[in-house]
């Protein structure tokens, strides 16, 4: 009996000290932390982006080599991109394009595109670069790259010529109809000016359509570039009956390529219109259309 009591006793002790191991498997959790250290891989996440950034940059100026040509994107402004009397196109920008190419060993290919959409296309690289006498804004800069400016302009106003005395300044214009560009430095310009933003506005889709707008009647004003008005308005011109009005210079601004953003291409660009300046061929381009006096690189 006393042995089976032992046994008894032996046989509990063993089933207790077992009862008092069986614990240590909850000590399990204690590895769980190990399984959440992945969120500290997280961070390299960003840097990740950075490199596929860095790449895709580096890939758009490798693109446009590889392509042989840059599709430039434009509209018709007169005296940027414009037909001459033959047919072919020509122009402040067009040559400057021209000339820029040449040095790089690319072919220009113009296309006229819808400016309202222009961000569009050049992101889905239906085009490379917009080269069309476009403004540097903040906003813009949120879409697309630009190359270093090149020429300084301003926004300017056009009536007829014989409505000049009526309107010397903005404040005059606060009740009348005008036009500008859709989604141009001109439109921009009304907005922001007090008296214009009074005036009833109407959005056209090219500046030479707001001209046409002023010569039939259909508005009393345009809102448009100095250098386009200065080349296309006045004695000896299809706008022969407009004028600008002196005294008003609005949004003071200037013109650079817009090209993707990130675009590597930016810097090769930049490197050949130094090139262009020093040589002196982009002086020669700008006294052709008369624009010597706008170009930044005689400010």
């Amino acid at each position: 009996m006393k042995k089976l009591t032992a046994l008894l006793i032996a046989l509990m002790l063993v089933l207790g000290l077992a009862a008092c191991a069986a614990p240590a498997v909850t000590d399990a959790p204690t590895d769980a932390p190990a399984v959440t250290d992945a969120p500290t891989d997280a961070p390299a996440a960003p840097e990740a982006t950075e490199t596929a950034d860095a790449s895709a940059a580096e890939d758009d100026a490798a693109y446009i080599a590889d392509k042989g040509t840059l599709v430039i994107g434009i509209t018709l402004f007169d005296p940027m991109n414009y037909y001459d009397d033959s047919g072919k196109l020509v122009g402040f920008d067009t040559e400057f394009a021209e000339a820029l190419c040449q040095k790089l060993g690319l072919t220009p290919e113009f296309v006229e595109i819808n400016w309202d959409t222009k961000e569009i296309e050049l992101a889905a690289k239906s085009i490379d670069c917009i080269w069309n006498g476009l403004t540097v804004t903040e906003e813009r800069k949120e879409n697309m790259a630009f190359s270093q400016s090149y020429i300084k302009n301003k926004q300017c106003v056009v009536v007829k010529a014989d409505r000049l005395s009526d309107y010397s300044d903005t404040a005059s214009l606060s009740g009348a109809t005008l036009v500008a560009e859709i989604s141009s430095a001109g439109e921009s310009a009304i907005a922001e000016d007090e008296s214009l933003s009074k005036g009833n506005y109407v959005a056209v889709a090219k500046q030479s359509d707001a001209l046409l707008e002023v010569k039939a009647g259909t508005a009393d004003a345009a809102v448009l570039d100095y250098v386009m008005a200065k080349a296309m308005v006045g004695p000896d011109t299809d706008y022969a009956d407009l004028a600008i009005i002196d005294g008003i210079e609005l949004a003071v601004e200037e013109y650079a390529i817009g090209f993707r953003v990130g675009s590597s291409f930016v810097k090769q660009a930049d490197d050949v219109i130094d090139a262009l300046i020093a040589d002196g061929t982009l002086q020669a381009i700008a006294e052709k259309y008369d624009l010597a006096a706008a170009l930044l690189a005689n400010q």
